[in-house]
């Protein structure tokens, strides 16, 4: 958060708006913590919600001074090690944030958070008797409230309220993503046999009516990757609609919306993978044999494009 504000053409003051400030992360506390088991069971309450506390972790200063806010770190290791410096303040772990936006309606900020394989249980134990590890080789962190499902495959939309000034604010879970017949899945409330299936949530934009759009990555419902649309109030609220889905393999990405056409990013279509990059299976070589030929078709190799989608009869999209 910066300690400085724009000003309105004076370009040599703006791009110093990120050298001086101070760099905070969030806890995020649940209303019902004690009834969080994992299996995605809303509490008693009805949501996912609780406070946030934005907690410092250092401060850039105008005198070109730095000053650490965790114990046993300078401000310099809080800066490349900033995760660890997170979890040492008691930061919560979150599943894989990826994009994050503000409404221009309401104020309120979303967040993707795309999945979570090491979500689990403290303690758990791997095929070997081990302790189960994350991928930065700590013990794995237990559900939450504001991450209820363990071993989270198909991912949350967070909603996020507070002034933008201090270090308080609310946050409740617009989505726990997933096939709408899961008892786990939640959707804003909505009725959940009214709303399309969603899996693994990467970026968020919105329309000019405040629809938030949420473009996927790596769905885990035996589907392509798509672009969807999901109301965030009234009493539509948590309503989710496929607009598009993408060629096997791809990711959606970068969506932007217009009131006459939408435009995404489609990623690496035909690609197979592992969690690190690595061709894997029967596929050794995808550039041989690729599982998708788009978009020229017949042999040719995949690659990325930007699609643009229109209303054949040119009405408005979003309304």
């Amino acid at each position: 958060v910066s300690s400085r504000k724009i000003k309105e053409g004076d370009l040599k003051h703006n791009m110093g708006i990120l050298s001086e400030g101070t760099l905070y992360v969030g806890k995020f506390n649940g209303n019902s913590e004690s009834e969080i088991d994992g299996s995605g069971e809303l509490p008693k309450d009805g949501r996912f919600d609780g406070d946030i506390e934005w907690l410092p972790l250092m401060t850039a200063k105008a005198d070109g001074k730095h000053e650490s806010h965790v114990d046993g770190m300078t401000a310099e290791e809080v800066c490349i090690y900033t995760r660890i410096a997170g979890d040492k303040v008691g930061a919560t772990r979150m599943d894989r944030p990826e994009d994050i936006e503000p409404s221009p309606k309401t104020g309120k900020v979303y967040a993707a958070l795309t999945n979570n394989k090491y979500r689990g249980k403290a303690g758990a134990k791997d095929d070997k008797g081990k302790e189960r590890k994350d991928g930065a080789g700590r013990p794995l962190a237990d559900a939450v409230e504001v991450a209820p499902i363990t071993e989270n495959k198909n991912g949350l939309v967070l909603e996020m309220e507070d002034d933008h000034a201090g270090t308080k604010g609310k946050w409740n879970l617009l989505l726990v993503c997933g096939d709408p017949n899961e008892a786990y899945t939640y959707f804003g409330g909505f009725d959940k046999e009214s709303v399309s299936p969603i899996s693994c949530p990467d970026n968020v934009a919105f329309d000019e009516y405040g629809n938030l759009w949420v473009s996927t990555d790596g769905n885990a419902l035996d589907s392509n990757d798509g672009l969807f649309a999901v109301a965030v109030e009234g009493e539509r609220r948590g309503e989710t609609k496929c607009f598009l889905t993408v060629p096997v393999a791809a990711e959606t990405c970068g969506p932007q919306i217009f009131s006459n056409r939408v435009m995404v990013n489609v990623q690496h279509p035909g690609e197979i993978e592992t969690d690190q990059g690595h061709p894997v299976g029967d596929n050794p070589d995808p550039t041989t044999n690729p599982t998708s030929h788009w978009p020229d078709g017949g042999k040719e190799q995949p690659r990325p494009a930007v699609v643009q989608v229109v209303r054949t009869d040119g009405k408005k999209i979003g309304v």
